[in-house]
């Protein structure tokens, strides 16, 4: 070998070193939060965690919509980012079909301590005693319900089916005072989701670990009466989130159930929903006058259930394993308050705090502004024990079909309105119970 030959593959070899070098010290992240004030807020965190650590994050929007089909063919071309910020939905059949390094999201979870996380979000991302994602933050339904009026009537608050009629007998006043304002436009998947609430709530699923099981008649039957007696104390007509939410800021409904997104409005910081229950859309009136509940249970399901969304950062198979797993840990401790603030009010987190300080995250959680036109903390809205019931609801979030791997088919269930129609037709007096659980029943087993 020549003299410039040496010297040139010594040049070689340095240059590749230094490319892995640079590649080592740089990551890919995928997130959906691509709103651009949420962007600034990822990027920010992002050169924070350089400074941290000299590790570079690229921090590249991905549509929702696009998620799916774009982490594929990133798969298949063996191209797939370090870290991806995703839903639910994603969790076990990424970690199935080897997108996920089920091992690292496990690791990252071990060193920051399983118990610090709220079990509920760690259970739906369960893959084979592993942990396919780590959970990032999530939101649970809410029974929202005026606590004002259930104090002066000596009512416990609505955290059981009997709790709720009971209240339903002492409060409902049409057309000063609805009792409810249940969803009953079947054509809407806020309708899907409030069901599965109350579904859940007295522990009914149509899946199984096989697919499809029957829904219990006994249980079912129960689900079908209560929610025939909270649309029997709603106003008529086809109903959905709309009509709830204006319905109880306008003070003419004692209780909805809605997602946390309502938080904000309810204190006055969204001029397009206001309260309208008195002269002055920016009072916080309305919200001091609040109760809600997060876990909700049946007379078949005395634990009850929260309905949850959570999300997750899952660490990729084609990752640079090391950095990804840094930054992953810490998006969820010395930069978990950056992450939280990208969305507050639809990001609880999963993490109240560390083993030394088991309280720190729900904290800065609660002192991050929200609101659109105006801002304020949750914490100066809502009292202590109404933020510990909203981070509570993760303790025990469910979604149909995630513990027994189902959780795709239980979405074409769900998306097919098939229950919805049932219900439908049994609240208006069409059909009786035992044929509705059977209607449904046979909708249901078709889907696949």
């Amino acid at each position: 070998m020549t003299k410039f030959s040496k010297l040139m593959t010594g040049s070689a070899l340095a240059l590749a070193f230094m490319a892995q070098g640079v590649a080592a010290d740089t990551i890919r992240f995928w997130t959906t939060e691509e709103q651009p004030e949420r962007l600034a807020k990822q990027e920010a965190m992002a050169a924070d965690f350089k400074a941290a650590t000299g590790i570079e994050v690229t921090v590249i929007p991905v549509s929702e919509s696009d998620l799916g089909t774009r982490a594929t063919a990133a798969f298949a071309a063996g191209d797939l980012p370090d870290v991806i910020y995703h839903t639910l939905q994603y969790a076990l059949p990424w970690a199935e079909a080897g997108i996920l390094d089920t091992e690292a999201a496990t690791d990252v979870v071990s060193e920051l301590g399983t118990d610090t996380f709220a079990p509920g979000a760690l259970a739906m991302a369960n893959y084979e005693g592993e942990t396919a994602s780590v959970p990032v933050d999530g939101w649970t339904q809410m029974v929202v319900y005026r606590k004002d009026l259930f104090e002066a009537n000596g009512l416990e608050a609505p955290t059981s089916y009997a709790a709720v009629e009971a209240a339903l007998e002492k409060l409902h006043n049409p057309p000063e005072m609805f009792g409810f304002v249940a969803a009953t436009k079947v054509d809407e998947n806020f309708m899907s989701q409030v069901l599965e609430h109350v579904f859940l709530a007295n522990g009914v699923s149509p899946v199984g670990p096989e697919g499809f099981q029957p829904l219990d008649v006994k249980a079912t039957t129960e689900v079908l009466d209560f929610y025939k007696s909270i649309a029997a104390a709603s106003p008529p007509g086809d109903l959905y989130w709309k009509q709830s939410r204006e319905l109880y800021f306008s003070g003419n409904a004692a209780m909805i159930i809605w997602s946390p997104f309502i938080l904000d409005e309810l204190a006055g910081l969204r001029d397009s929903a206001p309260p309208t229950i008195n002269e002055d859309p920016t009072s916080a009136a309305l919200a001091s006058m609040t109760g809600i509940v997060t876990n909700f249970s049946g007379p078949s399901n005395p634990d009850g259930a929260a309905w949850g969304d959570v999300r997750y950062f899952g660490i990729t198979s084609d990752a640079d394993t090391d950095n990804a797993m840094e930054f992953v840990k810490f998006s969820m401790d010395a930069g978990y308050g950056q992450t939280l603030s990208i969305a507050p009010e639809g990001k609880f987190p999963v993490r109240a705090g560390t083993e030394a300080e088991p309280k720190k995250f729900k904290e800065i959680w609660a002192s991050l502004p929200v609101g659109v036109d105006r801002k304020a903390p949750l914490g100066d809205l809502y009292a202590q024990e109404m933020i510990d019931e909203i981070v509570g609801g993760l303790e025990v979030a469910k979604r149909w079909g995630v513990s027994e791997g189902q959780l795709s088919l239980a979405s074409k269930m769900i998306n097919s309105q098939a229950i919805n129609r049932v219900v439908r037709q049994y609240i208006d007096g069409e059909v009786d119970a035992a044929a509705a659980v059977a209607a449904m029943n046979d909708e249901l087993s078709k889907i696949n």
